[in-house]
């Protein structure tokens, strides 16, 4: 989403902030924000809102950093979700393409269009909580190789 914004803000610096979700809550992995905001107003893309939990994060952060105004532009979002990130943010323009009515309880978007940063990244899902730690903090299996 980033490219088509630039076609219409050709000038606007892009700065990225990473999260990913962990049992619905968000996880900052990645941010890329200088440390002094010269900003008079921010962009934030997200194809898609569900809980808006990563999104609220988000622009509460660029609140924190300093920005006067900011507007999110998304594709999708579920009733639950934009009701929720009003409620939290009710300063913040929103412009979305389409508002479906419900939320499965995995926080996915029904019918909605699965997740888009797993489709953009193609990204695989992780079954175990473990397998996101640093492998310095992972559990040490004990060897079952009779070669030994």
């Amino acid at each position: 989403m980033i490219d088509p914004m630039l076609e219409l803000v050709p000038k606007a610096e892009v700065h990225h902030i990473g999260i990913y979700r962990q049992n619905l809550m968000p996880v900052q992995y990645y941010n890329r924000l200088p440390k002094k905001c010269q900003s008079d107003v921010a962009f934030v893309v997200d194809p898609l809102i569900a809980t808006a939990r990563t999104l609220i994060s988000v622009v509460g952060m660029l609140k924190k950093w300093g920005v006067p105004k900011i507007h999110v532009v998304s594709v999708i979002a579920s009733e639950p979700g934009l009701e929720a990130f009003l409620k939290a943010h009710p300063d913040v323009f929103v412009t979305v393409g389409h508002v479906d009515d419900e939320l499965r309880d995995d926080g996915t978007i029904l019918p909605g269009l699965g997740d888009a940063g797993d489709r953009l990244f193609g990204t695989q899902q992780i079954d175990d909580d473990e397998a996101l730690l640093h492998p310095s903090k992972r559990k040490r299996a004990e060897s079952t190789d009779a070669s030994m």
